[in-house]
């Protein structure tokens, strides 16, 4: 492993000191200004925001400013307090198994190992694990794993470079939203609740070709089809969240021309712990092939732990239309208080899934294993086996 020069990096911050200084009040000065314009946009009417949005429309040329407001701008504050506090964490313990008695909630994740290129055999691995806890008295619950082996076969496009990668992301992403989607059918109408680990909304998608954004896009639209059928919520939570919808929002209605700011840093200061704003419905303009089903994605900010910026978390459209949202919320807070700041469901599903290094070296070998058996012939680089020498 190559040294890290301490002190040469040192110096070389020193430097550059006065640029890192500039840029902070500079990121002040804009904070600032675009707190007064969140606080402008907090009385603002429903129709006075229309005429504003339709105005800045006109001058801009621009149809979508991130986020749209719910009802809720006019009905309530800002901020909807929660209502329940505890001296110790036992008493939030004991709130949040009462929250999730009775309800069925659920996660999935992936991991995946991508082919090497020091192999002469290009093969990838795609593990999805998930988590199911019905919070019965019983106390049972379903962990498990879904492993697929992708082959050179479906690994090889020599005309498009990090092909490979991509079809090993696109594979790990579907099995994530398929085993979410059968475990909706086994809720059907049920109170249950599954967790997405992200975003609902596919901004990434714009670098792919059309084919591939199609996919998916109509695998997250499936999804909300799905959760509204059944009539079994699905909630996308981001931990660190850079999204600036509400912030467009705020610059477009309120009037703020500077920096725009990530939503999460611009509400964290209203937001004590298990406070969430209002309620937003998405209207980000991505160069996608179809954003269409973005209004069907509503979304708030949840403040889950005291020490960092509160979570954006996303649901769809019917959640809230049917009133549910706040039901759905306090199971989210109750899995955040079981998982110490995180949904439980969530980490759970990681740590299931989770492949580490280590892991990546014991599916080499036993790929190489397989490889003898068969009489296929594997080769390693002069670089790699360099590599691993001077690693032991």
């Amino acid at each position: 492993m190559s040294p890290l020069y301490a002190g040469r990096v040192a110096a070389a911050l020193k430097g550059r000191g006065d640029e890192f200084s500039a840029a902070q009040r500079e990121m002040q000065s804009d904070m600032k200004r675009m707190r007064d314009a969140l606080e402008r946009f907090k009385k603002m009417r429903l129709a006075d925001i229309d005429a504003r949005l339709a105005q800045w429309t006109a001058e801009t040329g621009h149809e979508h400013v991130g986020a749209r407001p719910t009802p809720e701008q006019e009905s309530g504050p800002f901020v909807v307090k929660f209502d329940s506090s505890w001296l110790h964490h036992r008493d939030a313990r004991d709130w949040a198994a009462d929250t999730l008695a009775g309800v069925t909630t659920f996660a999935a994740d992936g991991s995946q190992i991508f082919p090497s290129g020091d192999m002469s055999i290009p093969v990838g691995l795609i593990q999805v694990g998930w988590f199911e806890n019905p919070h019965d008295q019983r106390g049972s619950y379903t962990k498990d794993v879904q492993v697929d082996i992708v082959t050179p076969a479906e690994l090889t496009r020599e005309y498009e470079p990090g092909y490979a990668e991509r079809e090993i992301e696109w594979r790990r992403f579907r099995n994530e939203m398929l085993q979410t989607m059968m475990f909706l059918k086994r809720m059907a109408g049920k109170r249950a609740l599954a967790f997405v680990d992200g975003s609902l909304i596919l901004s990434f998608v714009h670098t792919m070709r059309e084919p591939r954004q199609r996919e998916y896009i109509r695998l997250v639209q499936d999804l909300l089809d799905l959760s509204e059928s059944t009539g079994v919520p699905v909630v996308g939570y981001v931990d660190s969240s850079q999204s600036a919808d509400l912030s467009g929002l705020v610059q477009a209605a309120a009037g703020y021309s500077g920096q725009r700011m990530g939503d999460a840093i611009l509400v964290q200061r209203d937001l004590a712990w298990g406070d969430r704003c209002r309620m937003f419905v998405c209207d980000r303009d991505d160069e996608v092939i179809d954003s269409s089903y973005y209004p069907r994605v509503c979304f708030t900010y949840l403040r889950t732990t005291r020490d960092h910026p509160p979570a954006r978390v996303e649901m769809p459209g019917w959640v809230f239309e049917a009133g549910l949202h706040e039901q759905i919320l306090d199971v989210v807070r109750a899995e955040c208080v079981v998982g110490v700041g995180y949904p439980y469901p969530l980490e759970t599903a990681d740590a299931v899934a989770v492949l580490s290094m280590q892991d990546r070296e014991r599916f080499y070998r036993l790929f190489q294993e397989f490889a003898r058996e068969r009489d296929i012939p594997v080769h390693f680089s002069r670089k790699s086996i360099s590599k691993r020498g001077r690693r032991l």
